[in-house]
Order: structure tokens, then sequence, then C-alpha cells
């Protein structure tokens, strides 16, 4: 064996794939996911998950969804295993159960450190548990311990969500994979919500050995149109056109990388507007959708200014990239005269194509166009500095400026973002736009909430140009300004939102509430619409209390809760902690301060010990391994620097063996 290839083998051999796995737990690194890697036949524990099946069902605009994640223990040795997985941000979790053999435990809501460590004693003590927690309200995490060699453990968990359409069409959408974040901390010194960050990845276009199901019954009412899933291929049956059932059709890919997106709309696109009124022990709640007024004509348009804010880091590489790249270019051609646009490319640091905006003229479109198709994806994601930089350009007076950040949205600091967008309400608009397979909904939704507008989620190439479409007629203009929601004879009170935004387009007025006394008086929306004065009135007393609306109370929590966490991602507000503990441990509701705990009162490990298991997550379909970094191709950035190292080793040695005739080649 030469020189050469001795100095390689040993340098391999010291940062073997196994040192990947270490490299990514050792504290020093900065936190951030990396690869899992196949060990041989012992990596039968290191996929404890065995299936993930979902099952919705739609009544109206209500959905309630059952979760049911399976465990097994195919090893020889006891498995604790912890497993991250996504949400619907809308989503109020509101229950959890753990089954194991015959014997079922419903869980316990309760304060986030009082669940974990009653956890943490029945695990050492041997008993079979499983804990969830939240780490963002889309993001949470599973931790089961005690999976016994041949365990079968069942643990289901329980949410509702309300379905919100715009222009006309209803989404549910189920995520069903956590995309690798990006994040600035060191592992030693990273707060607990944020250690999620650093979960083990398969390369992509690898799927894990987990079966993944989906059962979606729809019930509208009103006879419903288009039913369909553009990411996933799916069966439907029909009872009749308000009841349908939705299934999974059989197909080779995994479904288990991507969102499930089932869209539909009802008979004549009209929308299921109205009253929806829950009576409880306690308290009666209440929920109001009421349809939007017609579009203002483009004469009556003020000029505007579109600043876009495109994400190009590592994540973004591929069908992302290239689709934001085809809805920049779209958007900006339609643009008027008398508008004007720059562009902002962002990653670890941010470019703008001009010190200020341009008028949409050929020759500035073409540049800016050429700008941005240079791009390609590299980088972490710093959006908070990129906004900055956006709110920061000069402008004109008079102007309506928009914001349009475009990205997936793999970042794990959300609340700089959200506070910034916050803070310049009065002076911009953002508007945001998710694109991959598997976008942070979080922080999307996050940003469309707190500036007051609309989310939008592109999940594949071929929805680009169908999004760019809706969002330039979203965008065009506001239908309705200084909303106000008043009510005469019907005691409301606790109202999300407590204001109403300026109404952007067809989607309906939204408030959910509280109510006391008497089902009497009306409920009154008005607004300023492009034709004059918009009002519209509501008979309480025509109402009906439904069994089907019993989940308004937790939805309502959920509502108030998205609002109180928005501004205190970290949990470091003590009065917004308190608040958002109190509102979990009253409605039974999972937050980020309480967790579900359940225990089963068995010792069933006498020993104790256990394995430790991080469950490999899907790469999200679309995503490259470059959104791991340094972990991409398998040749972490040490490796490729002591390789270099070795080399030049090896040809200074050469070198000078040679000058002296003793140079022997092998």
């Amino acid at each position: 064996m030469n020189r050469l290839a001795s100095i390689v083998f040993f340098a391999l051999l010291f940062f073997s794939p196994h040192t990947a796995r270490a490299e990514a737990s050792d504290p020093a690194r900065t936190l951030s996911p990396y690869f899992f890697v196949e060990g041989g036949p012992t990596d039968v524990e290191a996929f404890p998950l065995e299936s993930t099946q979902v099952t919705a069902n739609v009544s109206g605009v209500i959905a309630d969804v059952q979760v049911k994640q399976t465990y097994r223990n195919d090893g020889k040795k006891p498995v604790r295993a912890r497993y991250v997985f996504p949400a619907s941000t809308r989503a109020a979790v509101h229950g959890m159960e753990i089954l194991v053999g015959e014997r079922r435990v419903v869980a316990q809501i309760k304060e986030r450190e009082r669940a974990a460590a009653e956890f943490e004693k029945a695990a050492a003590a041997g008993k079979t548990a499983s804990l969830l927690s939240e780490e963002r309200p889309n993001v949470f995490t599973m931790a089961v311990a005690n999976i016994l060699p041949g365990d079968h453990v069942v643990v289901t968990l329980r949410y509702s969500e309300l379905l919100v359409p715009t222009d006309g069409t209803y989404q549910f959408v189920y995520p069903t994979v956590v995309g690798p974040r990006y994040a600035r901390e060191s592992a030693a010194t990273a707060p607990a919500i944020d250690r999620f960050v650093a979960s083990a990845y398969l390369h992509q276009a690898v799927s894990p050995p987990t079966a993944f199901t989906m059962d979606v019954g729809l019930s509208t009412g009103v006879p419903m149109t288009d039913l369909r899933s553009n990411t996933h291929r799916v069966d439907i049956a029909w009872t009749d056109r308000t009841l349908a059932h939705v299934a999974l059709a059989k197909d080779p890919r995994f479904g288990g990388d991507r969102d499930f997106i089932l869209e539909y709309r009802l008979a004549g696109d009209r929308i299921q507007d109205g009253l929806l009124l829950s009576e409880g022990p306690q308290e009666n709640h209440f929920l109001l959708m009421v349809q939007p007024p017609a579009r203002v004509q483009k004469e009556e348009i003020p000029a505007r200014e579109y600043l876009f804010v495109l994400d190009v880091s590592g994540s973004m590489e591929g069908f992302p990239l290239d689709t934001a790249k085809h809805l920049v270019t779209d958007l900006a051609q339609q643009l008027r005269p008398s508008d004007s646009f720059n562009v902002e490319l962002f990653s670890g640091d941010s470019r703008v194509f001009a010190p200020a905006s341009l008028p949409p003229t050929p020759e500035n479109l073409a540049r800016a166009i050429g700008f941005i198709s240079r791009e390609r994806g590299a980088g972490g994601t710093e959006l908070e500095a990129a906004l900055h930089t956006a709110m920061g350009l000069p402008r004109r007076e008079n102007v309506s400026r928009t914001v349009v950040v475009i990205t997936d949205g793999f970042i794990a600091q959300e609340r700089g973002a959200f506070e910034l967008v916050a803070n310049n309400l009065s002076t911009t608009n953002v508007f945001a736009f998710g694109i991959g397979s598997s976008v942070n909904r979080y922080l999307i939704d996050g940003l469309a909430r707190v500036g007051q507008g609309e989310p939008f989620v592109v999940t594949s190439e071929a929805e680009g140009h169908e999004a760019a479409l809706r969002f330039r007629r979203y965008i065009e203009a506001p239908l309705l300004t200084h909303v106000s929601v008043r009510v005469h004879g019907f005691d409301a009170y606790d109202l999300e939102p407590a204001q109403q935004p300026d109404l952007f387009a067809q989607r309906p007025i939204v408030v959910i509430g509280k109510w006391r006394g008497p089902k009497q008086g009306s409920i009154e929306v008005a607004g300023q619409s492009a034709s004059g004065p918009f009002v519209q009135t509501i008979d309480v007393s025509q109402t009906s209390v439904r069994a089907e609306n019993a989940a308004l109370p937790q939805l309502w929590a959920r509502t108030r809760i998205a609002r109180l966490s928005d501004f205190d991602v970290d949990g470091s507000d003590p009065a917004t902690t308190a608040a958002v503990t109190d509102l979990g441990l009253r409605y039974s509701l999972l937050t980020r301060h309480t967790s579900f705990v359940a225990v089963l009162d068995q010792v069933r490990n006498r020993e104790g010990s256990a394995a430790n298991v991080d469950q490999p997550l899907p790469m999200p379909l679309g995503v490259s391994d470059s959104a791991v970094g340094g972990y991409a191709s398998g040749a972490e950035p040490e490796l490729v620097w002591v390789l270099g190292l070795a080399l030049f080793a090896f040809a200074a040695t050469a070198y000078r063996e040679r000058s002296r005739g003793t140079w022997r080649p092998s």
C-alpha cells in the first residue's frame, strides 16, 4: 500500500460515518440536523415508528382529526423512542391515549415541566409511558419510553381545526414531515424549544420503512365540486354530492415526505358563511363567517410598490428555488406602469437588486430576472435581517408598499420576523409565499397573521403558475377597509380577533368568541368597500345550538393562544407563559407550556435501561441533501479539510524524497 493510500485510509477511518452521528451531538457544534447513517443489522431498533394512520372527519367548516402512531421493537433490548413530526398550525390538540396490548391509558394535560418529570420518573421505573410536547405550534415531539422487544405500542392523538376558504376553495392540509431547520445557536446553549432542530434525516429520495395512510370523510351540507388532491393519488367514494370519503390510493411512492392537501369547492362557488353556536357547562362559544363584498375596479386602485424577498438558502435548491424564480418573474411582469418593484435575495446574507424600487419597464424586468436567475440555493436562512433590509429601503409618498416573502421557512427563529412585521403594519403589507413539499407553515401562517394577510403555499412545480394568478388577484386591491364587528342585544365577549384587518381577497371575515345570557339579538359586520359602505347583519335568534359545534371552545382557545404566542416564541415573557399555560390546562390543549403525558401503571422493564433512538426523518420531497449543510454527501467539512492536509503532507514528502533521490511510489 503506497503512502497516499495509507494516509487516506487512516483519515477515512478516523472520520468514519459513525463519527457523523457523534459530531451531530457534539455540544460545540452549531445546532443543526444531521444524516442518519445505517450501521447494519442492529438498525432494526433505529426505526421504531411502524405506521402513522390519519383519520379526519370534516363537518361543515370544522375538521376533527385522529392520528394513530404505532411503535414497535423488533430488536433485542428495550427502546426509548423520540419522533419529531408536524401538524397544522391551526390544530387544537385536545386528547391523547396510549395502548399497550389490551391496556389503554388516557393521557392527562399538565404543565410542561411537570409532565416531563412524570414521564422521566416512569421511564426510570421501567414503566411504558408517552409524552407529547409542542416545540412550535406546527412541530410536536412524541417520546415513548420502555418499548420492550416484541412490543407494539399505539399512541393516538386527537385535534380539531377550522377550515377557512380562500377564493371559494377549501383546503384540508396534513403536514407529514418536519423539514431540516437552520439555527444559529450551538447545541450547548440552544433553548429546549429549538433542540428538535438536531434531528436525524435520511438522504434525499430514501424512504423510511414506515407506513402512512390517510382517510378523510367529508360532510358539507352543500354539494361539492372539484374535490381533488394534487399532492397524492387518492380514491374518492361518493355517497351523494354532499358526502364523500377520500383515501390514499396504492402508490409505489412513499406518501409521508410531503404535505397531504385535499381541496374542494362548494356548488355555485359559495362559502359556508353564517353563525355557529355551542353551549357548555361554564361557557358558550360562537363562530361567525361572513361573505366578503365584490372586488373593486382596477381604475380605483392607487399606485403600488412590491418588494420581493426571495430565499436562496440551501434547502431551496431545486424545485423550490426554480418555482420561486418563475413566480417572481410572472408577478413582476404583470405590474402596471404606475407601480414599482425591487428584489432582495437572502440566505446567510442578502443582496438587493436596486438601491430603490424601479418602474416595471421591460429593461428593468429583464435585469431583475437575470439577477434572480444566476442564484443557486446555498447557505442558511437569515429572514429577520432580510426583512430589516427590505423595510429600510427608500419609498415614494402615497404608494401602497407590499413585501412578498418567498421561502420554505426552514428557520428556527421566527419571533424576530413576526415582531418586525407587526411593528411596520401601518406602512407595509406583508404576504408570505411558502414553496416546497413540506414548508414550515408556522412561519408562513404566522407572517400572514401578524401581517394581516393571507398565506399562500405551493407544494409542487405544477402549482406555481396557478398560485401566481391567485396571488395577483389577491393583492390587486383591498375589498373592504375599516372593518368592524358590532353586537346588538347579544352579550358577546372575548372576541378573536379583537380588531379586523383590511380584507384583501375572497376570504370570509371570521370571528370566534364567547357569549352569555339568552340567545337573542344580532351581530353586524360593517366596512368600507370601493363602491360604498358594506353592512351585513346576522340574527342570532334564528341560529340553533348544534352538537357538531362541540369543538368551538378548543378552537377559540387555540386562536387566542396563537395570538399570545406569536410574539413570545421562546416563552420568555412570564405573563404570556402564565396565560398560555392557563388556557392549555382549562381547555385540555397542547401548548408550548402544557404537555400530554400517559403512564402505564405497571413495571415492564425492571432494569430500567433502554436504548435512546431518534426516529430518522425522511427528507421532504424536492429538498436536496444540501439542506443539511456539510453532511450532504457524507463528506463532512472536517473530513475534506483533513484529507486536504493529508494530501498536502503526502505531496511535501514526495517532493522532499524525490529531491533526495529516495522516492519510491509504492
